[in-house]
């Protein structure tokens, strides 16, 4: 049950956002761009790195969403726990491992975090736009899950599901937005 008399069994973190859309609307539009704007990493690659940093943190909903999105993308569902068990034995592209050890360290230690990490990355044949890519990235789901957290927000499988076909169809600024501009409407 969510820590908050406006969220129900059945919220996500949209319905925080919408709550609040004066707020929330500018990290909706930097979620649209980081995940779906242009990267050197697939939107799939994308997604499987939001879903691992979430596993790191145990965050149940972000992980599951995100999990739900990237397996429908093509990421075998099996895969997210065998990375969160060892990426280095997970059946991944030895090129994404790097990159998602990086994203564990800066999770869970960020100042371990060295220029061999970095520079492990780049040997793999990623650039600097990637491992910033990949940073922002883990930065922005350290940010979720601790909104989604702090608010008692859990998740189900059926919410996923649902969740992952909003997020294929609307993007991730949509809701937020539709609901500043009926706030909007409102206030007029």
């Amino acid at each position: 049950m969510p820590f908050f008399r406006f969220l129900d069994d059945n919220a996500g973190v949209g319905d925080v956002m919408v709550h609040d859309p004066e707020r929330y609307l500018p990290i909706g539009t930097f979620t649209q761009d980081l995940l779906r704007g242009p990267s050197p990493f697939s939107v799939a690659e994308r997604e499987l790195i939001a879903a691992y940093v979430s596993g790191l943190n145990q965050c149940q909903f972000c992980h599951g969403a995100h999990a739900a999105v990237a397996a429908d993308l093509g990421v075998d569902r099996g895969l997210f726990a065998r990375l969160l068990d060892d990426v280095d034995r997970a059946p991944i592209a030895d090129r994404l491992k790097p990159v998602l050890r990086y994203m564990k360290t800066l999770t869970l230690a960020p100042s371990r975090l060295t220029q061999a990490d970095a520079d492990a990355v780049f040997a793999a044949g990623w650039d600097e736009q990637a491992l910033g890519d990949a940073i922002a990235i883990c930065a922005l789901f350290n940010f979720y899950n601790r909104i989604v957290e702090g608010h008692g927000i859990k998740g189900t499988p059926a919410y996923f599901e649902r969740v992952k076909g909003f997020i294929a169809q609307q993007g991730y600024e949509a809701r937020t937005r539709a609901a500043l501009e009926a706030k909007q409407r409102k206030s007029t």
